[in-house]
């Protein structure tokens, strides 16, 4: 059982580590707020993974693979990729203290949200489905009940640690850079969300033409 459950954690380990608009905010929030703000984000994100494991253990990700369901979730992605987007370039000109010597005052529900709003993107529930949805759709298949808990929760667990991990480095490395840094990094972080929300309204356009 136990070498079940450490090898989700390196699947879920493995599969968080490629950059994506999830890892942009985690590491935007942490390097200007502090590493709690940066780890609410990405446990914003866990809350729709557990989401997406509930609902591909009973049999519902098939709906999410609708035509009409993927070109809503397409629309949804770009609206808010570009809410995030532009918030995170109106972010950057806000005074900034890297060491510590005021306190920024924004809450961590607030980090939170975010989270969750990048996990509902498209992009995210696609790679879930097709990527995750996969290996808990075998261990469905050839374990118990009781050992496919172990499975979601070794995949959760890997996701956790690659956060926590992530997070340890941007809050370590954060002591070291100047406001200027923060300041660019805020924007570029808000000019590829826009590039990606931009994206998302193109597929959305190119699927609602498929559908009419």
């Amino acid at each position: 059982m136990l070498s079940l459950f450490i090898t989700y954690i390196i699947l879920g380990i493995s599969l968080s580590l490629p950059a994506g608009t999830m890892t942009i905010e985690m590491s935007k929030q942490g390097l200007k707020n502090g590493f709690f703000h940066g780890w609410f984000v990405g446990i914003g994100g866990m809350t729709i993974d557990l989401l997406m494991i509930l609902i591909i253990y009973f049999g519902f990700s098939d709906i999410l693979m609708l035509p009409p369901v993927e070109t809503a979730m397409w629309l949804i992605g770009f609206l808010c990729l570009l809410y995030i987007g532009i918030d995170s370039i109106k972010e950057a000109k806000q005074p900034l203290s890297i060491n510590n010597e005021t306190t920024i005052k924004k809450s961590l529900i607030k980090s939170y949200g975010r989270g969750l709003i990048m996990a509902i993107t498209p992009s995210n529930i696609v790679f879930w489905i097709g990527v995750f949805g996969t290996a808990l759709t075998t261990a469905i298949n050839n374990v118990s009940g009781y050992q496919f808990l172990l499975v979601a929760s070794g995949i959760l667990v890997g996701i956790l640690i690659h956060d926590m991990l992530l997070m340890g480095i941007i809050s370590y490395t954060r002591k070291f850079v100047n406001q200027s840094f923060v300041k660019w990094t805020s924007i570029i972080a808000g000019v590829l969300l826009i590039g990606f929300s931009f994206y998302f309204g193109y597929l959305f356009i190119y699927e609602l033409k498929h559908l009419l």
